[in-house]
């Protein structure tokens, strides 16, 4: 019998692997990545500066460690190039890959905003361990940096490189910071602690260009002013891998479309991660994965089981301004009401009927988190 195979070694391709050898112990399984596999949680890639972590100490399980221990075989530094469905096969640089079910746990890649400016492709951005090491590499030689995005990821390495001593701005088109997460209040609740520690805010502003200006680089903003940095960092967001999915005909959106078994189009190839549209979502935490792994895995063993997800809330790495956020439905209908004060900023939001759909809480306020989640389940 063919293996059950899975694309990408990340947290979502790996958790899939543990969860269901937990369940069973021979099915076989293979796991093709088009890195070395290395078993990390890739959320460290945005705080571990501060804490002076290489890209080797980041590493949790090596993959042949990992693959040994899981009984997987390994087809690492393997590049996919395409799906044959009816032969149920996976194509690399390897050959054929057959398979009985197929897992899509492809990731996502980094926005690239449409710069221009000669030194445009000079923009770094950090998506894996080995961005993570050009990027500490680089920064041997930087005092400055410039972080374009002052989204999750934007704030998360402003907070980190400003800790490590680092000269950062920010700048964003938006009016306050994580504005796609939190309400004004407590999105301004993070510009004051920060800025103590060496971050610079050009919110408001876009980013038109990026030209080299000796060794280091000048930023042309959109109203003509300029930001000099010796290192620009990318941080605007992730677009799901699609692209494998689509060439072999499956339903697509912004992710690949999968229903509540994770289910693709082709019902034996599954979609999870940050590559995947679940029901309509695009989930792209850490706990969304590991729920829906856990239910994969239970699927992939004969007992098909829907994934639930729970009201999960997000930790924002920002020790300067702790941050935690049960994220609002884009659609939702509700108003929020904040409190701000010597604590923080406290944000509820509640529908017409006063039940809350969601928060945001700053500073001394975030130890609520625990329970508002149990007032959201």
């Amino acid at each position: 019998m063919p293996p059950i195979v899975i694309v990408g070694s990340g947290l979502a391709g790996w958790t899939v692997v543990r969860e269901l050898r937990k369940l069973d112990r021979t099915v076989p399984i293979s796991l093709v990545t088009a890195d070395d596999g290395d078993f990390y949680a890739k959320p460290m890639l945005s705080n571990a500066l501060a804490q002076d972590k290489s890209p080797a100490q980041l590493v949790g399980t090596a993959a042949e460690a990992m693959a040994a221990q899981q009984g997987v075989t390994l087809l690492r530094q393997t590049r996919t190039h395409g799906i044959d469905r009816a032969r149920k096969a996976l194509l690399s640089d390897r050959g054929e890959v057959p398979y009985s079910r197929l897992v899509l746990a492809l990731g996502a890649d980094p926005i690239r905003l449409p710069l221009a400016g000669e030194a445009a492709d000079a923009v770094l951005s950090v998506n894996d361990l080995a961005d993570y090491a050009r990027f500490r590499e680089a920064l041997k030689e930087a005092r400055g940096v410039a972080i374009l995005g002052a989204g999750l990821i934007g704030c998360e390495f402003a907070n980190d490189l400003a800790a490590a001593g680092h000269a950062v701005t920010v700048l964003d088109p938006a009016a306050w910071p994580l504005a796609s997460l939190l309400p004004q209040p407590a999105g301004e609740a993070l510009l004051s602690p920060l800025a103590a520690l060496g971050v610079s805010w050009r919110l408001g502003r876009a980013v038109k260009a990026v030209d080299r200006d000796g060794s280091g680089y000048r930023l042309t903003l959109d109203n003509g002013d300029r930001v000099d940095a010796d290192m620009v960092l990318s941080a605007v967001g992730l677009r799901p891998r699609i692209a494998l999915a689509k060439e072999a005909g499956l339903a697509v959106n912004r992710g690949i479309l999968a229903d509540a078994l994770l289910r693709t189009s082709d019902a034996d190839i599954f979609a999870l991660g940050d590559c995947a549209e679940i029901e309509g979502q695009v989930r792209p935490y850490v706990l969304p994965i590991m729920h829906a792994a856990r239910a994969l895995a239970q699927t992939l063993s004969g007992t098909p089981t829907p994934v639930a997800f729970p009201p999960m809330p997000v930790v924002i790495k920002t020790p300067a301004c702790p941050v935690a956020v049960q994220p609002v439905a884009r659609d939702a209908q509700g108003e929020w009401e904040i409190t701000a004060d010597a604590r923080g900023v406290k944000g509820l939001f509640r529908d017409a009927a006063q039940r809350l759909k969601g928060f945001a809480l700053t500073q001394a306020y975030a130890d609520e988190r625990a329970a508002l989640t149990k007032q959201l389940a």
